[in-house]
Formats: structure tokens, sequence, C-alpha cells
């Protein structure tokens, strides 16, 4: 029964974690649609507070007890931790403008020892050896997996920054997912975080896109950062109806919830292996539906730093050697 159990969770996450790594790919195709990352990121977050607050009410209309309800302290910090999901859209998307899908998902996955550096922050302790030897394979496997060493790639450093601040929020995202407000219901957490991740996305097109539009001192700020004027134009609602409802279903509907009914089955240790999952299947769409090169070094960049990534969860044999000595001891 146990096993059964863990094998449900292993799939709830590995199909999360597809899903998720498909998103990048169907961004790329928006924008060769005309569509801006301000079009993109308002529609997926439009659609997708409205799918969480359909599935919130009928979770509690065939609900048999009440379901826990959050305090205003809460819903505040709760929205404010929100936001970094807001920011690692935004920043994933922006970087996705100016690099190949393949390499955006390999500097995304860097949030693999950005944790580590948080995690010994917060703790105030030293990382122990295998989380040193995990991250310098990290680093390794990006070397190889963006071609750097092919003098023949040039990376815009535009998109290598905007795929690194990415990196820096989702590690925000998992650290405060994991410890804020745990005994609220899952659909309703993620729908107040939601909340707040759209209210980052809200201003972003007010400054990118609508206000300079509108008004000429924000659009003289905006060519402070970009010369590109191509974004200031309408807001084109064509976006939710063309890719607005797969970006939400992809981005912020359904991984949260298979991970969500995924990871309590398998652990946090093996869920976050399965989860791995993401960054072949994101390579993988980008060469088939984009047809974007992905050449030999690149794949051996990226088995490194899943193998990275499966190092820093294995069991230590301490870890598994002290349950068999207290149990021959009782």
């Amino acid at each position: 029964m146990e096993k059964k159990s863990i094998f449900k969770g292993v799939l709830f996450v590995a199909m999360g974690a597809s899903i998720f790594g498909m998103l990048a790919t169907f961004v790329k195709l928006s924008y060769r649609d005309g569509f801006t990352t301000s079009e993109v990121t308002t529609a997926q977050f439009v659609l997708g507070l409205m799918g969480l607050l359909i599935l919130n009410g009928i979770q509690t209309k065939t609900a048999k007890k009440n379901l826990a309800r959050p305090t205003a302290k809460e819903v505040r910090i709760l929205m404010l931790a929100g936001t970094s999901l807001g920011c690692t859209s935004l920043f994933y998307y922006l970087c996705v403008q100016y690099i190949n899908v393949s390499i955006a998902i390999v500097l995304l996955m860097q949030s693999v020892w950005f944790s580590v550096v948080v995690e010994s922050f917060i703790s105030r302790k030293f990382p122990n050896l295998k989380k040193i030897i995990a991250t310098v394979i990290v680093l390794a496997g990006t070397f190889l997996a963006t071609n750097l060493i092919n003098l023949d790639v040039t990376l815009d450093w535009h998109g290598v920054f905007w795929g690194l601040m990415a990196a820096a929020s989702f590690t925000a995202t998992m650290f405060t997912s994991n410890t804020l407000a745990t005994h609220i219901p899952v659909l309703r957490k993620s729908l107040i975080m939601l909340s707040g991740g759209a209210i980052i996305v809200f201003i972003f097109l007010f400054f990118a896109q609508i206000g300079p539009l509108h008004f000429d001192f924000l659009k003289s700020l905006y060519l402070n950062f970009t010369d590109n004027t191509e974004h200031i134009k309408p807001f084109d609602f064509s976006i939710f109806y063309t890719y607005g409802f797969v970006l939400a279903l992809f981005g912020t509907i359904i991984p949260p919830i298979l991970f969500n009914l995924g990871f309590p089955k398998t652990g946090l240790g093996l869920g976050s292996i399965i989860s791995s999952l993401e960054l072949p299947v994101s390579v993988t769409m980008a060469f088939v539906l984009l047809g974007e090169e992905v050449i030999v070094i690149q794949w051996v960049g990226i088995i490194l730093i899943l193998f990275a990534i499966v190092l820093m969860n294995l069991p230590s044999r301490k870890n598994k050697l002290v349950p068999e000595f207290i149990s021959v001891k009782k």
C-alpha cells in the first residue's frame, strides 16, 4: 500500500514538472506571433486567478468540513511572498526574448545552488561537502549546457541577467511556499499568493506598455532602460483566447496542484529529483516545436545538472544506518 502511494506521488510530480517544462516553448511561440511580455504574463495570471477562484469555489461547496481561513496578517504575508511568483514569470519571459529556451531553462535551474546559499545564510551553517560538490557540478553543467566553449556562440547578457533573476525569484518562491501558513488549504493559499504575483504583473503592464503609450514622461522613463518601442502599443486582448488558456494551465494552475498532491507522498527529497524532469522536457520541447539546435555537449551539461540535483537529494549513509541501529536496539 505504501509503495502504491509513493508511485502515485511520483506520477503527480512527474506530470507537474513535465507540464511546467512545456511553458517556455509556448511563451516563445506567443512572442513569434507578436505578443509582448506584458500581454503574456497578464493573460497567464488573469486566467490563472479565474481558474483558482472556480476551483476554490468548488472545494468550498463540496468540503464536508469548514476549511481553515487565513487571518488578515496571513493574507498580507502570503500576498507579499506571492510577488516572487510574478517576478519569476516576468524575469523568465524577458529572458527567453533574448536567448534560446534551452539555455533559459538551464539558467532557471541555478535556483538549485541559490537555495544552498540561502539555506546556509539562514541556518548560519556552512554547507556540507556533498552540497559544495553538487554546486560545482551545477556550474560545470551550466557551462556546457549553454555551449559557452563554442566560440561561435554569443550569449546576450540581457538574457543571462534576466535568467539569473528568475532563478533568484524562484528560490524565494520555494522557501516562502514551504514555510508560510502551511495550515491553509492548498488551493486557497495558491490563490492568495497568485494575487500578490498578479499585482507585480499589472504594475509591469502599466509601466512597460500601457503607461508609455499614453504618458510622455513614462515613455521617456521607459526609453532609459531600452530602445525597443515595439512593446508600446494598445493591449492585444486576443492573447486571452490564443495562448492565455494554455499559459494559465501550464504555469499557474496545473503544476502547483500536481506538486501539492505528489510531494506529500514522495517526500521532498524524491520529489525534488523527479521534478528535475522539467529541464529535459523544456529543452526537448524547444528542439521539437521551435527547432532550436541542441548539440551533444549541451545534453552532457544537462545530464550533469540532473546528476547534481540527484546527488543533493540522496540520503547520506549515516541517515540510512541510524534507523536500522535503533530498530535493532529495540
